[in-house]
């Protein structure tokens, strides 16, 4: 039996915005509340591109799958708590990338 899980969970806040991250090894895929990154955020690309920095400051691009459920506030708000429980997830993954993801500040929930 392998000792290494083949899900990360963790929780991410913004606001009243809270995400529920579900992290796996994949391709790079998103799902959020059952839409493609795409749709949910429509033509908000500075929103996706949100999104994507935890992967950026750690390296991993296109190394996991991304699965979330969304909700209460804006749009903004929950790119934001995306953000931030991809990060957490992350940081479950392997502890040295949080050194990185703490430096960049996106461990830190808004106050």
């Amino acid at each position: 039996m392998s000792t290494t899980p083949s899900e990360y969970y963790a929780t991410g806040k913004r606001k009243t915005s809270v995400a529920r991250v579900h992290l796996r090894p994949g391709t790079g895929e998103f799902t959020l509340n059952e839409r493609s990154l795409d749709e949910f955020f429509g033509g908000h690309e500075a929103l996706k591109m949100l999104v994507k920095q935890p992967f950026a400051v750690t390296e991993t691009h296109e190394k996991f799958d991304v699965r979330a459920k969304l909700h209460g506030g804006g749009v903004s708000a929950q790119a934001g708590a995306l953000r931030h429980g991809i990060s957490r997830a992350l940081c479950a993954v392997d502890l040295e990338l949080r050194r990185r993801l703490k430096k960049a500040g996106f461990l830190t929930r808004d106050a």
